[in-house]
């Protein structure tokens, strides 16, 4: 299992986490940011665990975001 952990209030909106696993994020039409699908939110945080098979696409998702703010941990 893993923890993907994103800031969303930081988003620039580049869709480099779509991109790389499009299955978990969507940019939202309302402003134009990611969407961390099935996450909640905790003080700004959006935050859900996954199974073990999102874990590469999501690596490159928090590789790929030019404002680092997505994070992933193995639980």
């Amino acid at each position: 299992m893993i923890r993907i952990i994103q800031q969303r209030e930081k988003c620039i909106g580049c869709n480099a986490c779509v991109e790389a696993a499009f299955y978990r994020w969507r940019i939202s039409r309302q402003d134009g940011k990611s969407t961390l699908i099935g996450a909640k939110e905790k003080k700004g945080f959006y935050s859900v665990i996954v199974d073990d098979h999102e874990h590469d696409e999501n690596i490159k998702a928090a590789q790929n975001c030019p404002v680092n703010i997505i994070k992933i941990h193995v639980l």
